[in-house]
């Protein structure tokens, strides 16, 4: 019922830098409002990992492997989520994935996922 769409992915150096987006949107007659955004990674051959997640009214929280480096913001009113992307590493190379936990007008809870986009930073 709800549809993320991320963008902003692309082949970078080591040392570059990214700004991925995810809109989330609804069909039409469908509410809903946003519990946490969140980006996730998988490369291949790995599992899926949280990259940093925003919940509303908590503070930003990031994987170890990207303190200080990446940064994610929120537009609520355009129910947005960013995540800027800074000295990037090969190691960072992975398709990024955009969460959101939302709860619907009829108070049920779901999870969605975007599509993912690629980064891929060369050395």
């Amino acid at each position: 019922q709800v549809q993320l769409v991320e963008s902003g992915g692309g082949s970078v150096q080591a040392g570059g830098s990214l700004r991925l987006s995810c809109a989330a949107s609804a069909a039409s007659g469908v509410s809903f409002s946003i519990n946490s955004m969140a980006w996730y990674r998988q490369a291949p051959g790995k599992q899926r990992e949280l990259v940093a997640v925003f919940s509303s009214g908590g503070s930003p929280k990031y994987a170890e492997s990207v303190k200080g480096r990446f940064t994610i913001s929120r537009d609520n009113a355009k129910m947005t989520v960013y995540l800027q992307m800074n000295g990037l590493k090969p190691e960072d190379t992975a398709v990024y994935y955009c969460n959101a936990d939302t709860r619907m007008s009829w108070g049920q809870d779901y999870t969605f996922w975007g599509q993912g986009t690629q980064v891929t930073v060369s050395s």
